[in-house]
């Protein structure tokens, strides 16, 4: 049996996959903020790149998802970029256009894999802020037979220290836990931290891994291109 090289590992002497762990943004939910921005700046796409790569960019970004309140973000934000004070309030206050909803070929496999009794998990970087807009709108979240949010506990992927919270919480084994994950950072700490990992890339291509691991039945038919990000 071959494996998907992006598994990092061959199979050989491995044990078999226990539990599941999924990231939520850009593996089974379309977040991305060029959803609200594309209509903000009405296809200044370089303006709208330029605001994203400096003002509201990742690194900001992630202090939310650590736990920063939106209103402190807002606030330090607009006092470097005092010009784009609308822009930078629109991320906090109409942060749900960000949301193109699920990806549904994704969520599919979910419910293959929840119908089988795998256990599944979820570990996900995202602001407690804006966790309950998430619960309400996706219904697959209750598949999770547990979910650790970055910004509940303080500390965000790729820090280790949440991967080790993650399995202390959940009771898992690293080296039976398959970790998807759409970054490459957060699959590279995952691996050196003993976990089964597995960058997300299309769910066709996840259908195929989990297939080989015998997680699911073959066959290709799952579209090969997931929704844009």
């Amino acid at each position: 049996m071959t494996m998907d090289p992006t598994l990092g590992r061959a199979p050989v002497s491995e044990p078999p996959v226990g539990a599941v762990v999924f990231d939520l943004g850009g593996v089974l939910v379309d977040w991305d903020p060029r959803h609200l921005y594309r209509r903000l700046f009405d296809g200044d796409d370089e303006a709208m790149e330029w605001f994203l790569a400096n003002v509201c960019n990742a690194e900001w970004n992630a202090e939310q998802d650590r736990g920063r309140p939106f209103a402190e973000g807002v606030a330090e934000a607009t006092a470097r970029f005092p010009e784009h004070r609308d822009l930078i309030r629109a991320y906090h206050e109409r942060w749900e256009e960000t949301l193109d909803g699920p990806i549904e070929a994704t969520v599919g496999l979910l419910a293959e894999l929840d119908a089988r009794g795998t256990p599944l998990y979820a570990l996900t970087n995202w602001s407690p802020e804006t966790w309950p807009v998430a619960l309400e709108r996706f219904g697959f979240l209750r598949r999770f037979d547990g979910i650790l949010v970055s910004g509940h506990v303080g500390v965000a992927k790729p820090d280790p220290a949440i991967f080790a919270l993650l399995a202390e919480r959940f009771g898992l084994e690293p080296g039976r836990t398959l970790l998807v994950d759409d970054s490459p950072d957060n699959v590279d700490v995952a691996r050196a931290l003993g976990f089964r990992a597995l960058r997300f890339a299309s769910p066709a291509r996840l259908h195929a891994a989990l297939a080989e691991l015998g997680l699911l039945d073959g066959g290709a038919r799952i579209p090969s291109r997931p929704p844009g990000r």
